[in-house]
């Protein structure tokens, strides 16, 4: 059995203009979003939540896209407190990493952030789903690791093909079953809305509808559910004491693979 945390990444610059115009997803300026102020606003208060409900003390390990959104997301939700200028301790950001006018997060007493590309959002068309280079990254994210990523440069997205609804739950799958050959038990993943619809609908197939209803909702910002898979052989589940709304304060936050259905 293991526990999965899911986390969307907090309000991103292209969220805001998107859910105003769609061809705003399409805009070069939105390449590699970072969050907005009400987007750090949001990793606060989830911060404060996953500490007060004791989730903090429990995560073994936080796995995390590499883009900027949710970089920023996951240090600033799961990173340490109080940084120190300690020559032997790394920080896990940089002071004002992706323009975030925020002091650089300890890596300390927090457990280790991991980048993973499997968990990238829905590829290609939209700049800001196309990532930096790794070696950009870890200067501003000096202690996340990204060794498990093979090139330094964006090589899956492209600017003229989009990935298929399938081709998308069709990776998540991949990255699920990769999860499960971790040992660590309860594990956060911060990813994309697009991302976790396309992957938790393809999953719900497999479970009762009123099930799949439930978890194929698409996330707000900053929404942190969990989700415990266990062997078919069990039955049943308590409600989660640790799920999180999300979207708090509220701001605009159209997911892009809405905005590409509304618009057909």
């Amino acid at each position: 059995m293991k526990q999965y945390i899911q986390v969307r990444h907090a309000q991103g610059i292209h969220n805001v203009d998107g859910d105003k115009n769609y061809k705003a997803y399409m805009s070069p300026e939105y390449f590699d979003a970072h969050i907005t102020p009400l987007g750090w606003q949001q990793v606060d208060n989830l911060r404060k939540h996953v500490h007060e409900c004791g989730l903090a003390k429990r995560i073994d390990l936080v796995i995390t896209s590499p883009l900027l959104r949710t970089l920023q997301t996951a240090v600033g939700v799961f990173g340490g407190d109080g940084y120190t200028e300690r020559m032997d301790v790394v920080p896990l950001m940089v002071a004002n990493a992706g323009n975030s006018g925020r002091a650089a997060i300890s890596s300390l007493n927090c457990p280790p952030i991991v980048a993973v590309e499997l968990c990238r959002e829905h590829l290609g068309v939209h700049p800001c789903d196309k990532r930096r280079n790794i070696s950009d990254y870890q200067f501003l994210f000096p202690a996340v690791d990204f060794s498990l990523i093979e090139s330094d440069e964006d090589t899956w997205w492209k600017a003229d093909v989009r990935e298929t609804k399938e081709e998308v739950a069709a990776r998540g799958q991949k990255f699920l079953n990769w999860l499960w050959t971790r040992k660590e038990k309860e594990i956060a993943i911060v990813t994309h809305s697009g991302f976790l619809f396309h992957t938790l609908s393809a999953l719900g197939n497999d479970c009762h509808p009123l099930v799949k209803k439930e978890i194929c909702k698409h996330f707000a910002n900053c929404e942190l559910r969990s989700m415990v898979i266990v062997d078919r052989s069990m039955i049943g589940f308590d409600p989660s004491m640790t799920n999180y709304p999300g979207k708090t304060p509220s701001g605009l936050d159209l997911p892009s693979d809405v905005v590409d259905e509304k618009a057909d």
